[in-house]
């Protein structure tokens, strides 16, 4: 089995912010365990930052993108440190990789990274991945990791995503008050609106919100998704081992996930450099269970600059983006084929992903 698993940054640390090298050690061994029954992992890793904003003080006033920046480029060398001295502890090589969330906009990058990963895998390297925040800026940051680690268990085909955290699960209420509990499991389509609390972690950029979304994206994709508590001793074996009696949420995936390219398009809607509008009867054919391409004569307005082959948002009538794919048309050939009838669909259904 293939596990993507994500350790967040208020699991790699203590309250003051210094990294938790007990925890961290613990974890170490866990994964080392799933890799001895034969899984193969990859693991997203929090806590550069965290790291490197507990080892250097500064007097030099910094704006926030400075600070992460300083603080990741410090942090990701002592990080990368202790997982090394930790696996060898194992007999476990790892390897470093660094990406942004503009390496996935691309099919060339995208199958770039995928190619990286797999001969590392190949090779029995543990890849340990990471945001490079030496060099992402806001608006190309990924929300936080838990996105990075959905985008990177949907391009390696994983069969789980497990993203640790600092809570059991998501709960069906104020995880604060009495008699609230984890909701063990989450099927598709279900809405959670209800139940998510909206506060950020402590150390990180994410917070449950952010989790359920990927979760549910992911697990839609066909990958089965656990939330689970990260500080909670043996965690990782126990949910593989024991998952009836270790507390935890579970996003059920969908039984035909979709196709690798379409795995790439789901995850490349930031990237869109255009939009296409198309009409209620577009909309409705769109949205049937049989498979459809979507269709010139559907689209009422082309907005935004864009080539053949560039990722483009579809909305609707309200300006609701209903599904993404990759146009078989620049700009200025679609605004001349608004309407028409008998020419090729402006994204065929193998490159089209309904959101």
């Amino acid at each position: 089995m293939r596990l993507v698993v994500k350790v967040g940054s208020n699991v790699l640390t203590k309250r003051d912010g210094t990294m938790d090298l007990g925890r961290m050690a613990s974890l170490v061994g866990q994964i080392a365990c799933l890799m001895g029954m034969g899984h193969e992992v990859i693991l997203v890793s929090s806590g550069a930052v965290a790291c490197g904003r507990s080892l250097i003080k500064t007097d030099i006033k910094l704006d926030e993108v400075e600070q992460r920046q300083l603080f990741s480029a410090v942090g990701q060398v002592s990080l990368m440190s202790n997982y090394r001295d930790l696996f060898s502890r194992h007999s476990i090589h790892t390897g470093q990789v660094l990406t942004m969330k503009e390496n996935f906009s691309t099919r060339r990058d995208y199958l770039n990274q995928r190619h990286c990963m797999g001969v590392m895998l190949r090779c029995e390297v543990l890849p340990i991945i990471n945001e490079n925040d030496t060099v992402s800026v806001t608006e190309l940051m990924f929300t936080d990791n838990d996105e990075l680690s959905g985008m990177i268990a949907t391009m390696m085909g994983a069969d789980m995503l497990i993203i640790l955290s600092n809570i059991d699960g998501i709960y069906d209420g104020n995880p604060t008050m009495a008699g609230t509990k984890v909701i063990r499991k989450i099927e598709p389509g279900k809405d959670l609106s209800r139940y998510i609390q909206l506060g950020r972690s402590s150390f990180g950029r994410g917070g449950m919100l952010t989790k359920s979304s990927i979760a549910a994206k992911v697990a839609q994709e066909g990958i089965k998704v656990i939330i689970a508590n990260g500080l909670k001793d043996n965690i990782l074996p126990d949910l593989l081992e024991h998952p009836e009696t270790t507390v935890h949420t579970e996003f059920v995936p969908v039984e035909n996930g979709v196709s690798s390219v379409k795995k790439w398009i789901a995850h490349s809607d930031g990237f869109a450099k255009g939009r296409i509008v198309i009409n209620d009867k577009a909309l409705e054919r769109l949205m049937e269970k049989k498979a459809m391409s979507l269709l010139m004569v559907g689209v009422t307005a082309v907005q935004g600059e864009f080539e053949e082959g560039d990722i483009i948002s579809v909305v609707d009538s309200s300006d609701r983006v209903v599904a993404v794919g990759k146009s078989a048309y620049s700009n200025e050939q679609a605004a001349k084929l608004i309407g028409a009838h008998d020419v090729k669909p402006i994204i065929h259904y193998d490159y089209l992903y309904i959101l």
